[in-house]
Parts: C-alpha cells; sequence; structure tokens
C-alpha cells in the first residue's frame, strides 16, 4: 500500500498534457482560448500583439499564408514579462522568450551571453526549472571564416551566458539563421517542474564531444527530448550528420533521405512509435529557396498527411542545405 501511494503522489505531480499543433487562424483566436501556453507567428507578415505569450518567429514560411504554431494545456495559464523576457505558465509547463538587439552590444558572442544569462537567472526564480527544449535562430549565421564563424561565437557567448547551469544535461535544441534585415538575436524555450529524457542517436556523435574542427566551443544540446510523462519526444534540429561529419555535399535530395534515416534512429532509440502521423507536427529548414519545392515534394512522398512548416532558414552548418526538427507524439 505505502508503494502505491507513492506511485500515485509522484504520477500526480506530473505536468498535465501539452499539445502542439499548426492552425489557420488569428492569433487573437488562439490567444483568447483557455489553456493557451505560446503562440508563433512566422515572418514578416505575421501579426503583432502585446500579449506576452505571442511570438513573431523572423523566418519566412515557403506557404502563404503561413500557419500559426499553437502551445496548449489543460490548465490555467499565467503570463507577463520581466526585463528582457517574456513568459507564461501553467499546468506544470514554462516558456520564455527573449530577443536581444546585436546592435546593443557590438557582436553575436556578448548577445548571446547577455541574452542567456538573462534566461538563466529567469529560470532560477521558477518551479519549472527543467529546460526541455529551446530554439535559437541567429543573423547571418554562417558569416566569417573559421573561429569567427557568427555561429561559433554564438556557441561561445550561450555557454559563457549560461555558466553550470546545464551540468546535469543538455535540452534538446535548434538553432538556425534567418535573414530579417535586422540582426535580432531571437531564443525561446520550454521548461517543466519535472525532468524529461535526453535522448542521443546512435548515428550521430553527442553534439557536446565533437572534436575541435567545429569551434573552441562545442553545441550544448541532446539530439531529443522525452516528456516527462514519456508521452511525446521533442526533436532537436537534425540533418545530414553521420558521426560527426556533413554528408552528400550540395545534394538536398540525398540529405533529406540521410536526415529522415537519423530521425528514424531516434525514434526507435526513444522508443517511440516508428514514423510520423498526423499528429506529429515538423519544420523544415531549407538553405536555399529554390530547393522548397523539391524538399515539399520529397517530403509529402515520404511522409504522407505529416504536417510539415517549410522554412526559409540556414542550417548552422554551411554545406548542409535542409534540417527537419519538431514533435512526435505517443
Amino acid at each position: 500500500m505505502v508503494q502505491a501511494n507513492e506511485h500515485l503522489q509522484a504520477k500526480s505531480a506530473l505536468p498535465c498534457a501539452l499539445s502542439v499543433t499548426y492552425r489557420m487562424t488569428s492569433p487573437s483566436t488562439v490567444l483568447t482560448e483557455a489553456g493557451t501556453l505560446a503562440v508563433f507567428g512566422f515572418g514578416a507578415g505575421a501579426a503583432s500583439s502585446e500579449d506576452a505569450r505571442w511570438l513573431r518567429v523572423p523566418l519566412e514560411c515557403f506557404d502563404a499564408p503561413a500557419p500559426l504554431e499553437a502551445w496548449q494545456v489543460d490548465a490555467l495559464v499565467t503570463h507577463g514579462r520581466h526585463d528582457k523576457l517574456r513568459w507564461s505558465a501553467g499546468g506544470g509547463w514554462l516558456f520564455a522568450a527573449i530577443e536581444w538587439d546585436e546592435r546593443k552590444t557590438g557582436n553575436i558572442e556578448d548577445a548571446a551571453r547577455l541574452a542567456y544569462d538573462s534566461l538563466r537567472r529567469f529560470m532560477r526564480t521558477r518551479d519549472e526549472r527543467h529546460v526541455l527544449r529551446i530554439w535559437n535562430y541567429i543573423a547571418d549565421i554562417n558569416l566569417g571564416e573559421g573561429d569567427a564563424e557568427r555561429y561559433k561565437q554564438f556557441c561561445n557567448g550561450r555557454a559563457s551566458g549560461l555558466g553550470d547551469f546545464f551540468a546535469e544535461g543538455f535540452p534538446a535544441a535548434t538553432a538556425i539563421g534567418h535573414h530579417h534585415h535586422e540582426p535580432v538575436l531571437q531564443i525561446y524555450l520550454l521548461a517543466c517542474v519535472d525532468e524529461g529524457v535526453a535522448i542521443e542517436n546512435p548515428r550521430q556523435t553527442s553534439a557536446w564531444r565533437y572534436p575541435r574542427e567545429y569551434g573552441r566551443t562545442s553545441p550544448g544540446f541532446a539530439r531529443g527530448m522525452l516528456m516527462p510523462a514519456r508521452d511525446a519526444l521533442a526533436i532537436s534540429g537534425t540533418a545530414a550528420v553521420v558521426g560527426h561529419a556533413s554528408a552528400h555535399e550540395g545534394d538536398v535530395e540525398a540529405q533529406l533521405n540521410e536526415t529522415l534515416l537519423n530521425l528514424e534512429a531516434l525514434l526507435a532509440t526513444a522508443d517511440m512509435p516508428a514514423g510520423f502521423d498526423t499528429h506529429s507536427p515538423l519544420k523544415g529548414y531549407v538553405r536555399h529557396a529554390t530547393d522548397a519545392a523539391r524538399v515539399r515534394e520529397l517530403l509529402q512522398r515520404r511522409l504522407p498527411g505529416v504536417p510539415v512548416l517549410l522554412m526559409h532558414g540556414d542550417v548552422c552548418r554551411r554545406e548542409l542545405l535542409v534540417e527537419l526538427d519538431g514533435w512526435r507524439f505517443r
């Protein structure tokens, strides 16, 4: 009986269910619905709102009009602002976002350091202290050579701003370059009162173990993150990387096929159902707009019925032409 009670107490401590969907509607409609944790619009044409739960992502969608992305929970949601941060919380979940104009710091490394320092200090005030998933959108991500490449400088600044915050393990993450005319670093995250389970991919070297050729500071992220109830897998940005090396340079179709192999291996490692379904929203990031139609055709053939939001974005390695991330719900 004691063991059963302990099991029930542990189960009751789990957060409520989280849903992630793409919807063709207005931001105001979703924001007025009960349990809305966050709503995302994409590109310059996205609407504006002062609601702290609304975020316009500086990536253009190849579909017009672009759908919204909605995060919703079966719980009361509160929201507000804290210095440069916007946040919302409910049902054991937390959304937090920060945007940092590089012109105020002079470079991407300082912008990343200050932004992540702000996020770290804010997260230490919250009960939802387990960061499960992070998105980073960076202007001109591949500009510069060697250690001066902006993505590598971003990794340096992020590590400096975080300190030992992820000492117990990294969250899932995405880092994509945007083409917005303003050099704004945008970061947002999903956190929880309970911890998830980080998942690595047997086909790929763990990002924090990359050799020195990829920068002074290795990227710090897990390939995926099982949610606390083990009912969903958050999938990090995934491209045609085998081991630690990029594959199929210059061939977008071969890179996409390799990416899908990586996703299949990740799902198997996480003990999730194979493949994707209509409740598994994905994003595709395509470097060259001229490749978008081909990528869409291939995805529709390989993943029929799966909702995929196709975005114009640069992968963190300049030789990589396409990347996928998203969700697999059990």
